[in-house]
């Protein structure tokens, strides 16, 4: 498709609003879980709190028990399908994204395996140990670390997490139905029945099309990151499926779209108003390798203090992160404190009647 033209002025804050609206944030939203999974391609999800809520946000009139249900039911599936790091996404969709990343990713850990004494032949005693226990049904993970233990692995040390990782990338298991806070290991057979093949070319002009769809306007060096695709791969991609996207320019830098997001330029972008309550972890933060948009460079700190890779909840409005939030303690009750970067002043009173009615969402989705 042809760039966008006739755009009087873009903005970071209309770059914002565009990624919230691809992302279900702003409009309708989608209509279930599943959907509203699969419309987002993979929601980053290690929080398993923080990810109840990013889905619950964009599936209006949601509950808790709604997301924690579709776990239940591999309706969604939540994995390590790239960068290492857990996400929730389709079920059908983690092998097929596992081909693609896994070697790369175990490669990664390469080093790390060396210091924690992790050879081909442990994994494969591992694996055999955890397939004989998860062959009786779900096991939990304290199970799984007794499975191998009693296999001569030891797990101390985060040794443990890194075999069930690897278990988990090479497509041996995958984490099941909750259990309290905490998720059942199963094999990935028994609870993923119907996978999509698609080769590794194939897999990512798929995979980089719904991601411009899903979290564009964005970047291909974006893709290639949150994907963890090399660059060369994920240019030959937008190559193929360049022609299905839009292309804006800003600050000479080529942001890519669905054509349907590229048309809200028209009549104005809405959202300029709209205040919202993120998770920590959020894609509309999380999503991207430049946050600079969204997010000041001055204010990054106070989303990751001391940079410990822990993210914050945000306070999004106009397109961009004005500031933090805290929920009430165990995550009931009526303490929903918004915390903006302008402390002085605060939130405008239109703003924190908005934060209002978005920490009363916030509660009834919990059921509070």
């Amino acid at each position: 498709m042809a760039a966008v033209t006739g755009i009087r002025r873009l903005t970071p804050g209309i770059i914002g609003r565009l990624r919230l609206a691809a992302q279900g944030l702003l409009g309708p939203g989608f209509q279930s879980v599943p959907q509203a999974v699969r419309g987002m391609t993979a929601m980053q999800a290690q929080d398993l709190q923080a990810v109840l809520w990013a889905v619950g946000q964009r599936v209006p009139g949601s509950r808790t028990a709604d997301v924690r249900g579709a776990l239940d039911r591999a309706e969604i599936v939540r994995s390590w399908p790239m960068r290492g790091t857990l996400h929730v996404l389709a079920p059908e969709d983690l092998k097929w994204m596992l081909a693609i990343t896994s070697e790369r990713l175990i490669q990664g850990l390469a080093r790390r395996h060396r210091e924690l004494e992790i050879t081909d032949t442990d994994v494969d005693a591992a694996a055999g140990s955890a397939l004989r226990l998860v062959s009786a049904g779900a096991a939990s993970r304290a199970e799984l670390f007794e499975a191998f233990e009693r296999a001569g692995q030891s797990t101390a040390g985060q040794r443990g997490i890194h075999l069930l990782g690897v278990l988990c990338q090479r497509g041996l298991l995958v984490q099941g139905p909750l259990s309290g806070n905490q998720q059942l290991v199963v094999a990935f057979g028994d609870w993923i029945t119907e996978s999509r093949i698609l080769d590794r070319q194939d897999g990512i002009a798929e995979w980089l099309l719904r991601y411009f769809r899903s979290h564009g306007p964005a970047t291909e060096r974006d893709f290639a990151w949150w994907a963890g695709i090399p660059l060369t791969e994920t240019r030959a991609a937008l190559a193929r499926v360049s022609d299905q996207l839009a292309e804006l320019e800003f600050e000479g830098t080529s942001y890519w779209l669905s054509p349907e997001t590229a048309a809200l330029l028209d009549d104005g972008v809405p959202g300029q108003r709209t205040v919202l309550a993120l998770p920590g972890f959020d894609e509309f933060l999380l999503g991207y390798a430049d946050r600079s948009l969204v997010l000041p460079p001055e204010h990054a700190d106070k989303i990751v203090p001391g940079g410990n890779g822990v993210f914050k909840k945000t306070i999004a409005a106009g397109g961009g992160v004005i500031g933090t939030w805290v929920g009430p303690p165990g995550g009931r009750g009526a303490g929903v404190v918004p915390e903006p970067f302008d402390a002085v002043n605060g939130l405008r009173p239109a703003a924190q009647k908005s934060f209002g009615l978005q920490a009363a969402k916030y509660r009834r989705f919990l059921g509070a």
